[in-house]
């Protein structure tokens, strides 16, 4: 029996650390080369108190605090109607849905984001993991993160939480 559990946790780990070696060795900037508000609309700047008057309890939560909302728990995770995703804080225009995918992991992803000065992303070494947080240009508003393991053709997972996207339908 012991063996047994020996072994299972050795080759979880081994797997665990193969996933994140190769997440962060190729392929994703370790912090974009786009700048914050260079996609083409004002920087938006608002203090803690603003923020927290303007955003929900659960979008101040996971934008302003950096938090996660729970797998398979948001609006858009199963969502598939054509159109833009914004950012829900600042209107800035993210994702197209026809980059959105079923990664069945219980958020919304997308393989690429309309354009790169739509995000910016940097590391995040919060909770003892290594990963690439994903955020709205024009208000930095946490989006979530993006990880290796996407579809053809960038092979990227932009992992968004539901509460900091706005659907806009398409015309």
């Amino acid at each position: 029996m012991f063996y047994w559990v020996l072994v299972t946790t050795i080759v979880f780990s081994l797997i665990f650390l193969n996933f994140y070696s190769r997440i962060f060795s190729a392929g994703i900037p370790e912090e974009s080369s786009s700048k914050p508000g260079e996609g083409g609309s004002a920087k938006m700047i608002k203090s803690d108190e603003e923020w927290k008057k303007f955003l929900t309890k659960e979008q101040y939560e996971v934008m302003r605090q950096k938090g996660t909302e729970p797998a398979f728990s948001g609006q858009y995770h199963d969502f598939k109607k054509p159109g833009i995703f914004a950012c829900s804080a600042c209107g800035n225009e993210l994702f197209s849905s026809q980059a959105k995918f079923d990664s069945g992991t219980g958020w919304p992803s997308f393989w690429s984001p309309i354009t790169a000065k739509s995000i910016i992303t940097r590391p995040d070494k919060s909770f003892g993991m290594e990963r690439i947080e994903v955020l709205c240009s024009r208000c930095d508003g946490h989006l979530g993160h993006v990880f290796e393991d996407g579809p053809p053709p960038t092979g990227l997972r932009y992992c968004i939480n539901s509460v900091a996207l706005r659907f806009i339908k398409e015309n």
